[in-house]
């Protein structure tokens, strides 16, 4: 049966085991013979590929943190409107 599985990017040296899986799903033609249930799809996999891009840039910060170079936010001071 047809699969859609949306995952971060992973380093050659990773697994696809090792990496968060964002969407899994079974699909058929059912899934997009109608505007309105292809529509819940591309909801789906939109919401699925959202998660991915956050995810690795959360795990780019954390990398370039690791590896002794200034995160770009942590240096930032915020102000607080009272």
């Amino acid at each position: 049966m047809p699969r859609i599985i949306v995952t971060t990017d992973h380093p050659v040296s990773s697994t696809l085991g090792d990496l968060p899986v964002l969407l899994s799903e079974s699909v058929n033609s059912v899934h997009i013979s109608s505007d309105h249930s292809a529509s819940q799809l591309m909801e789906r996999l939109a919401w699925a590929i959202r998660d991915a891009e956050s995810a690795e840039v959360k795990r780019s910060s954390r990398a370039r943190g690791a590896n002794g170079k200034r995160n770009r936010r942590a240096g930032k001071r915020q102000t607080v409107n009272a």
